[in-house]
């Protein structure tokens, strides 16, 4: 009787897998496209997965590991783009807009308006503030590679993610 049971389910687990991988990948995208909220993808797959095998192959342990790297990865756009803009001169008022135009550009024109509309909000305040062409344009180019790195923190954060993951379920 065991033995049906567990020919019965070995499709479901198969499909379980399957649809797990596709999220994990979609996340994995997301970690460099600011549309998709890539490592909250990643730990809901790795949380399905646990849910779908009892939490025996993917535990409680992992999926908080699991959550703080989630975190720190969500974090990061807010952190990197903002020491980035800091480090380059800018203010705080200019990291405040940068934002705010970061995230109105989103929703207006996807990923180019929300680079564009940081940049430019940063660059905005500072042309203000300060007056000077020069200063404001270092000050958003510092916006700009500070929004590199954190895109580069949410990616190896991603993969890190995927790679405990499999760890967990192959080994």
């Amino acid at each position: 009787m065991a033995e049906r049971l567990d020919e019965m389910t070995e499709p479901l687990n198969t499909i379980v897998l399957i649809l797990v991988a596709v999220i994990m990948f979609v996340g994995l995208l997301g970690t460099v496209l600011p549309i998709i909220p890539g490592t909250v993808l990643i730990l809901l797959g790795a949380f399905l997965y646990a849910l779908a095998e009892g939490f025996q192959a993917v535990g409680w342990p992992t999926l908080l590991v699991l959550v703080l790297l989630t975190l720190l990865a969500t974090s990061a756009d807010i952190w990197a783009s903002s020491v980035g803009a800091k480090i380059g001169g800018a203010s705080g008022w200019s990291v405040l807009v940068g934002l705010i135009g970061g995230f109105v550009g989103l929703l207006l024109f996807s990923l180019p308006g929300a680079i564009l509309g940081a940049v430019g909000g940063v660059l905005l305040v500072e042309i203000i503030r300060v007056g000077d062409l020069k200063q404001a344009f270092k000050a958003s180019g510092g916006w700009a590679i500070g929004w590199l790195l954190s895109t580069a923190v949410q990616l190896i954060i991603g993969l890190i993610m995927v790679a405990i993951f499999i760890w967990q379920v192959v080994g």
